[in-house]
């Protein structure tokens, strides 16, 4: 089998997830799997970053073969191999790192760092490239998932500015320790909003349980949610001891997924209001990406923001919007194709980075902003 079009390998091990996707310029994606690590973290109620290491060492070599057998290529007719190099836990980003400098270098193709955010940032363009409807620059993003919380103007690709990050926990951290704090399995996001889905009667759980939306009504577009997880703290002690009821969690759940949209709706929306002020692009668009882009009340919320000011809602199908390879391949070609990595690629002494803000002007904020 021949393709007559550029075809990237990419590779992405920056947490908790050993994924290998096999994309073209078009945006066709020929094979992308994603093997997770739920099993081996659910005991430790969270991430433990050798573990996470150790998975990827025993399995990205099968994933790698098991995608190009997919595909129906062999090495020698891919473009380039693309690897997330950062942010992310270090250990676990050296694996799929490495293993992407060793295929471009013993097939004499260009080797793509990628920045696992960027991939975040520009996967609406990969799925609206498959459907022929390029999604073009310069476009808002909220980007949310359990390391990051960032509104971000994408100005192009390489091309970010920065206008707010948290101040302390990220939306989908925010969401896992509440959802532990109520009782909730691992991985806790995707299991708070499974729970909060069977409340019968959300009026009078969030009478029950009233909960703070932080930095709302604030010009400044930052956030801040560790008051919102302590909140859900004290509902629960207020509680009677011992298991809590199925009805008190949903509950809760529902009460605290409602302030979690509207405390992204209310800053999303006055960061579109200073987008549409100072840019004028061709269809106004805001994108939500990352893992917590996945909750459908959020995408709720942000659907209805970009009705009340006429602006064009997107949010990548379930499947990329959590961490996957599709993505980091897409990135990859974005990057050559922009130029931001000459045709021979980036060197292969580039360094794993556990911090890499998208815009590197940005000022640092107090507590976890000097993350972003």
């Amino acid at each position: 089998m021949t393709t007559p079009f550029k075809t990237i390998l990419g590779i992405e091990t920056s947490c908790d997830e050993t994924a290998v996707a096999i994309i073209d310029e078009t945006g066709h994606i020929h094979a992308s799997l994603v093997l997770s690590q739920i099993e081996e973290h659910r005991a430790f109620g969270g991430v433990v970053p050798e573990i996470a290491a150790r998975a990827h060492m025993d399995h990205l070599d099968t994933l790698i073969t098991a995608a190009m057998d997919d595909a129906g290529l062999s090495f020698d007719q891919l473009g380039g191999v693309a690897a997330t190099c950062g942010p992310g836990l270090i250990g676990g980003v050296m694996v799929g790192m490495m293993a992407g400098k060793a295929i471009a270098a013993a097939r004499g193709i260009p080797f793509i760092a990628v920045n696992h955010l960027e991939g975040h940032a520009l996967t609406p363009r990969l799925t609206e490239a498959g459907e022929g409807r390029d999604l073009t620059f310069p476009y808002l993003l909220l980007l949310i998932s359990g390391g990051h919380t960032q509104i971000l103007v994408a100005e192009g690709v390489g091309q970010y500015k920065r206008w707010a990050t948290t101040l302390d926990d990220a939306a989908g951290e925010c969401f896992d320790k509440s959802a532990k704090i109520m009782g909730l399995p691992y991985p806790g996001g995707p299991e708070l909003q499974a729970i909060a889905a069977t409340c019968t009667d959300p009026a009078s759980a969030l009478e029950r349980f009233p909960l703070p939306r932080p930095m709302v009504g604030r010009k400044e577009l930052d956030f801040s949610f560790s008051g919102l997880k302590t909140a859900v703290l004290n509902h629960v002690q207020k509680l009677p001891e011992g298991e809590l009821s199925r009805k008190d969690v949903a509950d809760l759940a529902h009460a605290f997924q409602t302030a979690m949209a509207d405390i992204l709706s209310e800053r999303c929306e006055r960061a579109l209001l200073r987008f549409l002020n100072e840019y004028t692009p061709a269809r106004p668009t805001l994108v939500v990406s990352g893992g917590v882009a996945a909750n459908t009340a959020i995408r709720a919320a942000l659907e209805t923001l970009c009705a009340k000011h006429g602006a064009a809602p997107y949010a990548p199908p379930i499947s990329l919007c959590g961490d996957n390879a599709a993505m980091i391949a897409w990135a990859g070609l974005e990057r050559l194709r922009a130029g931001l990595t000459s045709e021979t690629g980036d060197p292969l002494d580039t360094k794993a980075r556990p911090r890499w803000p998208l815009d590197e002007t940005a000022p640092t904020r107090h507590g976890a902003g000097v993350k972003a």
